[in-house]
C-alpha cells in the first residue's frame, strides 16, 4: 500500500536548505564518511521500493541505528533531499539512476552512459554520484529492468525460450506496451536490429499493466513489456523470454548513500547482508505477496530475512 506524504514534509524537501556542499565544491570534499545513527531511509513509494527500504531499515536496526522511513514518490524530490541529508538511504536501479544523473548534471540531452555492462555502468554512476555528495554501494545479484513475456502456450507451440528464439521464428509480433516504445533503444527498435524480430505494431496499453497483460493472454497482442520482477505474470499464463543479447540495461539494485551521514563501514556492512542473498526472484516473489496476496511490506521484508538468517 503507497504511503502518501504530507504537506509540510513535501514543502521542506521543496524547499529545506542543503546541509551538504555546493556542487561546485563537492568534487573537493574529503572530511571522513558520517555515521549519523538515526538514519532516514527513503522510499519511492511502489510495492518493491518500499519492500527494499523496509529491509534496509531491519539490518540497520539491528546493526545498532535508529531508522525511519520515508516515502517520497518522486525521484526530482527524493534525490535532492539525499544530498541534502534530508534522506539518508535510498534503494535504486544502476543503470536508471545513472542516466538520471547524468542528464540532472550535463543536460537533457546527454547521452546515455547507463548499458547492459554493470561494471562500465557503475563506473559512470558513481563518478556521477561523487560530487553530489553521495556514495552508491556494491549491487547485489537482485536486477530489475525491462523485459518481454508471451503466453505460456504461444512459448510452448514455437518452442520460444529467448528473444533469440522468437526472431529466429518468423513470427509476426504486436507488442503491448507504453507509447514511448516506438522510440527507446531498448524496445521496438532493439528488438528489431538486435533480434530480428517482427514487430508489426505498438499496441500503448503500458509497462506491465493489466490491460497490456490481458491483450496478450487474449491473442489481441503477442509480446508485453514487463519487468524481470514482475509479480503476476503467472496470473495471466505469461511466461518471461530471457535476454540472452542483453539489451536492457543493468538496473541492478544499489542501496544509495549520503556520503557525510551514512557513507560509514557500519552502513555499508549492514546493507551488504542483503547483496549475499536477494535474488530476481526473492524480489519477484516478495512483490507478489504484496500485490497479490495483500500482505503488509514490513511484514514480508521481515520473514524474507528471517528465513535468510540475516536477523536475529
Amino acid at each position: 500500500m503507497r504511503r502518501r506524504l504530507g504537506v509540510g514534509i513535501l514543502v521542506l524537501l521543496l524547499t529545506g536548505c542543503s546541509t551538504g556542499p555546493s556542487l561546485e565544491t563537492q568534487g573537493a570534499v574529503t572530511a571522513v564518511p558520517g555515521d549519523s545513527h538515526h538514519l532516514t531511509i527513503g522510499s519511492a513509494g511502489f510495492t518493491e521500493s518500499d519492500l527494499l527500504a523496509q529491509m534496509y531499515a531491519l539490518l540497520l536496526n539491528q546493526s545498532g541505528y535508529k531508522t525511519s522511513l520515508l516515502t517520497v514518490a518522486n525521484r526530482e524530490l527524493y534525490e535532492p533531499a539525499l544530498e541534502s541529508g534530508q534522506i539518508d538511504v535510498v534503494p535504486e536501479y544502476a543503470a536508471t539512476f545513472a542516466d538520471w544523473l547524468n542528464a540532472k548534471t550535463n543536460g537533457a540531452d546527454a547521452a546515455p552512459v547507463g548499458s547492459p555492462d554493470l561494471d562500465a555502468t557503475m563506473t559512470a554512476l558513481r563518478r556521477l554520484a561523487g560530487p553530489r555528495g553521495l556514495t552508491v554501494l556494491d549491487p547485489g545479484k537482485a536486477v530489475d529492468q525491462n523485459a518481454f513475456a508471451v503466453t505460456t502456450s504461444y512459448a510452448r507451440a514455437h518452442h520460444l525460450k529467448t528473444l533469440s528464439d522468437l526472431g529466429a521464428s518468423g513470427l509476426k509480433v504486436r507488442l503491448a506496451a507504453g507509447d514511448e516504445c516506438v522510440q527507446r533503444p531498448y524496445c521496438e527498435p532493439g528488438l528489431k536490429k538486435t533480434y530480428g524480430i517482427d514487430i508489426t505494431g505498438v499496441d500503448p496499453k503500458g509497462v506491465g499493466t493489466t490491460q497490456a497483460k490481458r491483450a496478450v493472454q487474449s491473442g489481441q497482442d503477442q509480446l508485453v513489456l514487463t519487468t524481470t520482477t514482475d509479480a503476476t505474470l503467472s496470473d495471466f499464463g505469461l511466461v518471461l523470454l530471457a535476454d540472452d543479447k542483453h539489451l536492457q540495461n543493468a538496473d541492478y539494485i544499489v542501496p544509495v548513500v549520503n556520503r557525510s551521514r551514512a557513507g560509514s563501514e557500519g552502513v555499508t556492512k549492514a546493507l551488504g547482508e542483503l547483496n549475499r542473498v536477494l535474488t530476481t526472484a526473492d524480489l519477484a516473489s516478495m512483490n507478489q505477496q504484496v500485490d497479490s496476496w495483500r500482505r503488509l511490506a514490513k511484514d514480508v521484508a521481515r520473514t524474507y530475512l528471517e528465513d535468510k538468517g540475516l536477523l536475529k
